[in-house]
Parts: C-alpha cells; structure tokens; sequence
C-alpha cells in the first residue's frame, strides 16, 4: 500500500481527517476479493494526487461503528468528502479514471 494512503483506527481520526479539503475514503476487509482489486487503483490515486487530496482507508472489520454510521453493506465503499460532506459515494470497484474525474470536480 502506497505511503501516501492514510489507514484510519479510530472515529475521532476519521473525523479529524474529512474536516477539511477533500477526503476519498476507501471502506474495505482483508477478506474481501473486490477490495483487493480495488486497491492498486487506490495507490496508483494516492500517487497521482498526493498533496491535492487525502486517501484513506477504513477498515470495516475494525471500524464497524463507522460502517454503521455510513450505511456501508457492501464493500468496497468509496465516499468522497469535501469539508466533511459527502458529495459522491460509489459501491464495488471503480476504474481510475470515474475515481479522477470526481476528485477533478470536487477540487473544482
């Protein structure tokens, strides 16, 4: 996993890390064969656009209290947050390119 992916332990983390500016938050399990897919896209995300957004990821093994709180039921669950709202939210794997162009339009 790329250096500039941040994985998130706690709900005051989670917090403090989408307050502010723009958040991709990866939900996802060690078990979960999608995710796997999903995360080289997310590396290769955080490589291009380290500096201009944050990329985390949430484990929902160990964060099920944020599961919850985001109504995630399938995985992976990519929200995309700007100062704390979610402004897109996307179920299974997503290509490079849908991920960039949401984070383009959020920056906007």
């Amino acid at each position: 996993m790329s250096e500039d992916i941040q994985t998130i332990h706690s709900i005051e983390e989670f917090d403090q890390c989408i307050e502010k500016g723009i958040t991709l938050v990866d939900f996802w399990a060690s078990w979960c064969g999608p995710c796997r897919m999903q995360l080289p896209i997310i590396d290769a995300l955080a490589k291009e656009w380290g500096g201009k957004v944050k990329i985390v990821k949430v484990n929902v093994d160990e964060n099920q209290d944020l599961a919850v709180r985001f109504n995630v039921e399938s995985i992976p669950a990519l929200f995309l947050f700007k100062d704390g709202k979610v402004v897109q939210h996307y179920v299974g794997v997503q290509s490079a390119a849908v991920l960039s162009g949401a984070l383009e339009t959020a920056i906007a």
